[in-house]
């Protein structure tokens, strides 16, 4: 048969090296020319087409803060949920600060599973205060940006002095309406299981977390881990009882961190405690709230975790906002749940001994408030003095509760980075007198001016100074040049000062510390830098005040919960980064602390220098403790001051440092502390420099760093330093030609222990 009869008709249609195709019958379309090439073009087309992977289809949500509020001067969490319905990818996160915003460019590589919602959280320090806003890019392996959000306005930037709560509950409670604060009104951040931070750093935005026992089954073990961490570091952990089942399985952990064992619920419980507590003069740590420290003025931050000012107003001018809230008789008839309870430790505030209502204990720094009813459920729900009872619990500043208060707003203060900036920078960083600056402007004008005009009217050379004037300002260029490579150029350098605060957990210890690291640059240069802690975030210096700009610049990947990251720096300057981290370790050394003597067992290979005692407002001055030796020193033969003394005396030059840190020109010696270990010290009170309505010359302070409400709630503090030494290791990953590392260890003796 001919091969020709058994083509099938259209498949030689290619093959054909000038076909024609004939339109149909019914076409409206004239026929085209369809060429080899034309063909082979097209079939290259639709099998590109063919493999080509489907365009993913990605919903891409980000989530600000706590519930939409942001506190100044701290970490907060940025919640991301992302949805895949494309190919799985790998994908970079990438968050940068926008408008009036601070901070370095920082980022997160994810995987993205097809057809799966991946939820993870970024910690981002904000410095900024006002408007702060944040883009967020994802972008695929090939660098491509897939989408790109910014974050819409935030629900409330937190003041400083003001303290914020959340809750993990089904609603979260509410705060008295305020009269006199008019678009700053109070409220309770919810805080969904979902997207609750697993690192404690990202929680110290937060002072107080309540907790009900109905959401303790949703939590999962790194949240558990991280709630525990916050609350040892300072946080006040409130826990409401709805079932006692709540407390077993998931929740055997707060079980176990309680002050009471949970015996059963009652469901009749005589309660008219709760509003005998709330009209009296006792705070939620048990302290009168007028007591000293417990009341700083208005526009001072109050807060266990971030007193920024522990002056207090005259107990005879105090006015206690809750003394005149009416009985609430509904409440008082209507019968109340709340778990009957035997008591393991700590204090009851509200109840009997044997019915109690609230219970509060410290744990570590912090402290675990038990409520042995539910918040949720009636009769409590619909008290009409609920808001005023979570403004008490929450530790909210009274002073804005009182009615036609004249309440100013409130500003962060100096940021205490600079201080620590000062005792690391580089001293091969020399700034030119400001005389000396003035001398060589007066010479250039005097060159360029009269001199050059004498000269050449002496020689009748006018026209040459077309000639001498580019020479006059290539020599002053030159002139520049040489005294800044004179006061500037020098080799790489490295400092770190670490602060730490060690927290025992029987045999180990954690262990939350700053790491203040200055950078000194003789060329433009990138430096890695990386944190092997389990939980570490790195960050600029924050300039404080109304600026709060960081200008330090800064690529930082987030690696789980710790980062690596690329800083720039550019030529002949010193630059301070700050890494705020936790961990646990075995205890560096063991404290005793009695009416008579002080005992440390130096757990360390290196010797503790200038450690000292702070009780009951003095400070000992102990002596050094060996390597691995034990040292006891006698409290009476011990040389002591008054702690505010201590504080003014090395304190006085730190707002010199921080006005010389910030000109470009001036003297060397007053940009520096040299003397760390006093300085490092003074700085761990430095709040006690504050005073009342001077807000822009006041220290602020990190969450947590601030230890003058541990001294003023009764508990002693050891501080030794330990010279070339840091427990930890270093977060350069280069090679400097300078190095110095120091640390200061800080212990907190609860006063029920001496």
């Amino acid at each position: 048969m001919d091969a020709a009869a058994n083509r099938t008709p259209g498949r030689d249609s290619i093959a054909i090296e000038s076909s024609v195709v004939a339109p149909c019958p019914s076409s409206r379309f004239p026929a085209f020319r369809l060429s080899r090439v034309h063909a082979l073009w097209l079939v290259l087309w639709l099998a590109l087409l063919a493999a080509a992977p489907a365009r993913a289809n990605i919903r891409f949500d980000m989530f600000v803060g706590y519930d939409g509020i942001v506190p100044q001067g701290s970490w907060f969490p940025i919640a991301f949920e992302i949805f895949n319905d494309g190919d799985p990818f790998v994908a970079e996160l990438e968050v940068t600060p926008y408008n009036f915003s601070s901070g370095q460019t920082r980022s997160m590589i994810i995987e993205l599973p097809q057809g799966t919602t991946k939820r993870f959280i970024l910690p981002v320090h904000n410095s900024a205060s006002y408007n702060p806003s944040w883009t967020a890019r994802l972008r695929n392996e090939r660098g491509r940006t897939l989408h790109e959000v910014q974050s819409q306005q935030i629900r409330r930037l937190g003041e400083p002095g003001v303290p914020l709560a959340g809750a993990i509950t089904r609603t979260a409670p509410t705060l008295p309406e305020l009269k006199n604060r008019a678009g700053q009104q109070p409220v309770i951040a919810r805080l969904l299981p979902d997207i609750l931070p697993d690192n404690p750093i990202a929680l110290e935005g937060l002072d107080t977390i309540y907790l009900s026992s109905e959401r303790l089954e949703l939590l999962k073990a790194p949240q558990v881990t991280a709630l525990q961490a916050w609350l040892h570091t300072g946080g006040h952990l409130v826990v409401g009882v709805e079932q006692v089942n709540h407390f077993a399985g998931p929740g055997e952990w707060l079980r176990r961190l309680l002050p009471a064992e949970i015996t059963g619920i009652s469901t009749n419980v005589p309660h008219a405690g709760l509003q005998n507590w709330l009209t009296n003069r006792q705070r939620f740590d048990g302290r009168d709230l007028a007591s000293p420290g417990a009341t700083p003025p208005a526009g001072q931050n109050r807060s266990a975790r971030r007193v920024t000012n522990p002056v207090v107003a005259a107990t005879s001018n105090f006015q206690n906002p809750y003394a005149n809230l009416r009985t609430d008789g509904k409440f008082e008839d209507a019968s109340l749940q709340a778990a009957t309870v035997k008591l393991r430790d700590g204090q009851v505030l509200a109840g009997t001994e044997t019915e109690p209502l609230i219970i509060m204990a410290r744990r570590g720094r912090g402290q675990v408030t038990l409520l042995t009813f539910a918040p949720e459920l009636e009769p409590f729900r619909s008290w009409k003095n609920g808001p005023h009872f979570w403004a008490k619990l929450t530790d909210y500043p009274p002073e804005f509760l009182v009615e036609n208060a004249n309440i100013q707003p409130h500003y962060g203060g100096r940021s205490l980075d600079g201080v620590f900036g000062a005792m690391v920078d580089s001293d091969q960083v020399r700034k030119l007198p400001v005389h000396w600056l003035l001398l060589l402007l007066v010479l250039y004008l005097a060159v360029i001016g009269p001199v050059d005009q004498y000269w050449l009217k002496k020689i009748n050379k006018q026209m040459l100074t077309w000639i001498t004037f580019p020479i006059y300002v290539a020599f002053f260029s030159a002139l520049i040049y040489f005294i800044g490579y004179k006061l500037r150029a020098g080799e790489s350098e490295w400092n770190e000062l670490h602060v730490i605060d060690v927290i025992p957990q029987g045999e180990a210890a954690d262990l939350r510390g700053w790491t203040f690291g200055s950078i000194y640059s003789p060329v433009n240069a990138k430096y890695n830098v990386a944190s092997d802690q389990p939980f570490a975030t790195l960050r600029g210096e924050s300039a404080g005040n109304m600026a709060g700009q960081d200008t330090s610049k800064a690529n930082v990947e987030q690696r789980g919960n710790s980062f690596r990251g690329v800083l720039h720096v550019p030529v002949w300057t010193s630059q301070l980064f700050i890494s705020d981290w936790w961990g646990r370790s075995a205890t560096p050394f063991a404290v005793s602390v009695t009416a008579a003597e002080v005992t440390i067992d130096n757990h360390l290979d290196t010797r503790l220098v200038n450690t000292r005692l702070v009780v009951n407002g003095e400070i000992y001055t102990l002596g050094d403790v060996p390597a691995r030796k034990s040292q006891t020193f006698r409290r009476s033969a011990a040389p002591k001051a008054s702690l505010s003394s201590f504080v003014s005396r090395y304190g006085d030059s730190f707002n010199s440092a921080l006005d010389s840190r910030s000109h470009a020109f001036g003297g060397n010696t007053e940009s520096r502390l040299p003397d760390k270990p006093n300085c490092t010290v003074a700085a761990s009170f430095v709040t006690q420099l504050n005073t009342p309505n001077n807000q822009y010359q006041n220290f602020s302070t990190p969450p947590g760093f601030d230890l003058n409400p541990v001294v003023q709630r009764g508990d002693a503090v050891v501080l030794a330093f330990a010279s070339d030494y840091a427990p930890v290791k270093p977060l350069n990953q280069f090679t400097p030609r300078r190095n110095n590392r120091s640390t200061l260890f800080r212990v907190t003796v609860p006063g029920e222990d001496r």
